[in-house]
């Protein structure tokens, strides 16, 4: 092709290119958040929206889009054209990939996946404080001598928080009630209240529970000790001899699958700027993250394909199938 022929084919590409795609962003870039305000997924996604805003040179804001496990948020996404909407996701996105059989989207094919936001941090487990126990041990040995009576909170069916809860009763033969909430806050007022007995949660969320007694930790649910938490506190694997038990938290951003790559690209690059500034690090570490991840589009993808696979076992292990709601 000649150098003229190749000129106008380029022009010609470009005006048939949405206009964000030549320059962008173009417009203010929504985070659509799938949680609702006040929880540590909204504050990490502000603290990032207003790195961003400075970064990119326009305005980044947070949309709350909460309920249905993070289907109503996904589905928002997917189905914007704008090509400004973006998702910050959690676990949840990986579970209900195995946990609802039929979404109105592809948990992998119709999300490009963009960046890690907090790396996997392991959660710990809380019980109130007037249950007599210390030990992930000695509450299994309640739970087996009161089969079905101890509830345990998350916030809502299919979360991260439910299938922790669920690993535990598989692997350590116990029945225990699970008790959905509308999302985190009110589980964990009915935790401190001691309407129900245990849960599975960020050690951010529980601390100002734990300061003033109202709750007490038995473990962390990672592979191994995290650094983020008290040296004292052990894994469940290591406190029960549940080895292999293993389930952590983390955000990432994925944006439609139709986004260019050239942009996907740029809101890496911007991500990975943000997440490495110390306020961010001290944000992350409170929530138990070893640090800002410094990932790829590519690796950040390959994560997500082994979440949806491993949390799919567990599901299938459990029964647990959903409609979508």
């Amino acid at each position: 092709m000649q150098p003229n022929s190749i000129r106008r084919a380029m022009i010609l590409a470009g005006l048939c290119a949405p206009a964000w795609a030549l320059a962008w962003p173009t417009k203010p870039v929504r985070i659509v958040l799938p949680f609702a305000p006040g929880g540590s997924a909204d504050v990490v996604a502000r603290l990032l929206a207003e790195k961003l805003t400075a970064s990119l040179g326009k305005p980044v804001i947070v949309d709350s889009k909460p309920g249905a496990n993070g289907i109503i948020a996904s589905e928002a996404v997917v189905r914007s054209t704008d090509g400004h909407t973006v998702l910050m996701t959690s676990a949840a996105h990986a579970i209900n990939a195995s946990l609802y059989p039929k979404l109105p989207y592809d948990s992998l094919r119709d999300f490009a996946p963009v960046a890690m936001v907090a790396s996997p941090g392991p959660l710990v487990l809380a019980v109130h404080a007037g249950l007599p126990v210390k030990s992930v041990a000695e509450l299994i040995e309640l739970a087996k001598r009161e089969p079905g009576t101890l509830g345990y909170a998350s916030a809502g069916i299919g979360n991260v928080l439910h299938l922790a809860g669920e690993m535990l009763s598989q692997q350590a033969g116990i029945q225990l009630l699970h008790v959905p909430y509308k999302g985190a806050a009110p589980a964990l007022n009915d935790l401190a209240g001691g309407q129900v007995k245990l849960m599975f949660n960020s050690a951010l969320a529980l601390a100002p529970m734990v300061k003033d007694g109202r709750v007490r930790l038995l473990a962390q649910t990672g592979g191994r000790r995290s650094p983020a938490l008290p040296a004292t506190l052990p894994t469940v694997a290591e406190t029960a001899g549940l080895n292999g038990f293993q389930i952590t938290a983390w955000f990432g951003l994925l944006a439609p699958s139709s986004l260019p790559g050239s942009v996907v690209a740029e809101l890496n690059a911007a991500c990975v700027t943000a997440l490495a500034q110390p306020d961010m690090q001290e944000k992350l570490t409170l929530l138990g993250s070893t640090g800002a991840p410094n990932q790829t589009p590519r690796e950040f993808g390959s994560f997500l394909s082994g979440e949806v696979e491993r949390y799919s076992r567990v599901i299938q292990s459990a029964g647990l199938k959903l409609e979508q709601p």
